[in-house]
């Protein structure tokens, strides 16, 4: 890489020392003249005209066929309310750019081949033109405005105060992973935690003085309802994160110490979306988009999107953590002892061989 850099130095130089000795042999044969007559020509200068247009027309076929060759890795139609108005914006924003990148480079190409060195040419002094130079700064600012205003708006619906029938969920960040937490079934809404509590089992520190954690459950998958409000409470434990919901356009940083949220509204289902892309196969993932470690590109998660009812479904199918880890109800004030207590499935008594024998023979007597 030494050496590398050492030639790239080397060529500037030779480069630089030539320009600078053309300009200065350019210099001494226009000193004390008034016309262009004895002025030297570089015999280049039509070929430099000619290869403006040529790296123009090459330049936008290429930007042309790079779009069109790039647009079925494209993401397919977004799969939330709000992602249809980003996409939105996103592609007006993108035609504005296009529309005044090919004017403005148009320009930038055409004029020197058209106003290129010719003998007898002479320049016009224009100094200044006050209606101009309006047009140009009043037409950019006010397309400005409005792209910034609309951006502006959008956004706010976006981190708006999520609907109260929003389903909660809790998603933490770690090194290498995704702790994603349910509000439960008969509250939605979501206890506390405290770092000061995880342990090798309770891995986001739930914390069971909070009675409504007691009927919290976590997933190594998340699912989610269609067309129902789901609001993502969003932490990290060690480093920085970011959940990344590419189909449906959330993106929003996991920060140790700073809690943020994201709520959205799923509008296509896992199903519907593998039959829009032809895929059986195909399920939605939450990935990290913060480089955060070694293992930072297996750090993703599934996502299914569900009807409301087979949602409503699993849910019922899953246990509390409480129930699946009763050791804890030791952790829990007496004063809420009785409430927690009905997470706790009883444990199965089994009978004693003499208790049964006599069981059966006593049984057997009455019938006699």
């Amino acid at each position: 890489m030494t050496y590398l850099i050492g030639l790239l130095s080397v060529i500037f130089l030779i480069l630089a020392i030539i320009i600078v000795s053309k300009s200065m042999a350019l210099s001494k044969g226009i000193q004390g003249t008034d016309t262009d007559s004895d002025v030297p020509v570089d015999g280049a200068n039509n070929l430099n005209a000619i290869g403006f247009i040529i790296f123009l027309v090459l330049g936008s076929i290429g930007a042309a066929w790079s779009f069109f060759h790039a647009r079925p890795d494209f993401l397919p139609v977004a799969a939330s309310e709000h992602g249809v108005k980003t996409d939105s914006m996103f592609w007006i924003s993108m035609g504005v750019i296009t529309f005044a990148f090919f004017v403005t480079n148009a320009l930038l190409f055409v004029f020197p081949f058209i106003y290129r060195y010719k003998k007898g040419n002479i320049a016009t002094f224009y100094p200044v033109n006050h209606k101009l130079e309006l047009i140009w700064t009043v037409i950019p600012a006010i397309v400005m405005a409005v792209l910034v205003f609309t951006g502006w708006r959008t956004w706010r619906d976006i981190t708006s105060q999520a609907p109260d029938n929003a389903v909660v969920i809790e998603v933490t960040g770690h090194q290498f992973g995704w702790y994603v937490r349910y509000a439960g079934n008969d509250d939605n809404k979501l206890g506390n935690n405290n770092y000061k509590l995880i342990d090798n089992t309770n891995s986001i520190g739930i914390d069971f003085t909070d009675e409504k954690s007691f009927d919290d459950f976590t997933a190594n998958e998340m699912h989610i309802p269609k067309g129902v409000p789901v609001l993502l409470k969003i932490k990290a434990q060690d480093v920085l994160h970011s959940v990344y919901l590419p189909y449906q356009r959330v993106k929003m940083d996991a920060v140790p110490g700073m809690p943020t949220k994201f709520w959205f509204v799923p509008t296509i289902s896992t199903d519907e979306m593998r039959y829009k892309t032809g895929n059986p196969d195909f399920n939605y993932k939450l990935n990290c988009t913060e480089i955060c470690g070694s293992g930072h590109f297996g750090m993703a998660i599934t996502v299914f999107v569900d009807e409301p009812d087979e949602y409503a479904a699993w849910c019922k199918q899953q246990k509390p953590f409480l129930t699946q880890n009763p050791d804890y109800l030791a952790k829990v004030p007496e004063k809420f002892k009785a409430k927690a207590q009905k997470y706790i499935e009883a444990p199965a008594v089994e009978a004693d061989s003499t208790t049964a024998t006599e069981t059966a023979t006593a049984g057997t007597a009455s019938l006699r």
